[in-house]
């Protein structure tokens, strides 16, 4: 499968789960304004996709989303096999997606860095005092 149409395939699957997911998922369970499904990763034979999904959240609310997600893989597979007209519709795994997690923290970390000078360059040095040895006599 050439490359291009895999990932148009991937970017379909991840537009109609995260449709899906509103239909098929209990709310009691799962506030779904802290999930994102970030990326689709499906093999290259249409058997398999990876879902990876962003949750806002500590890691029990994490845990509970992706136990809640996997046990509902199965009527989100039916509802994609009636939207998307693929020959196999793939079985989906749903994994924890942590690069915004990562990214938050970059940038945090970024935002402790002191600041540059409008050219861009960093702050000189400070000169510390010149000693009396360092006078020309």
């Amino acid at each position: 499968m050439k490359v291009d149409r895999l990932t148009r395939v991937n970017e379909l699957l991840r537009r109609e789960i995260g449709g899906i997911l509103f239909r098929v998922t209990d709310r009691s369970v799962v506030d779904l304004a802290a999930v994102t499904v970030t990326h689709v990763i499906a093999s290259d034979n249409l058997r398999h996709a990876r879902v990876l999904v962003s949750v806002r959240g500590d890691e029990a609310m994490h845990r509970r989303v992706l136990h809640h997600l996997q046990s509902l893989h199965a009527a989100i597979q039916e509802e994609i096999a009636k939207v998307v007209v693929l020959k196999y519709t793939p079985r989906l795994q749903f994994e924890l997606d942590r690069s915004l997690e990562t990214g938050d923290r970059i940038l945090s970390l970024l935002s402790t860095l002191p600041p540059t000078d409008p050219d861009g360059s960093p702050p000189a040095p400070e000169d510390p005092e010149p000693d009396e040895s360092d006078r020309p006599v």
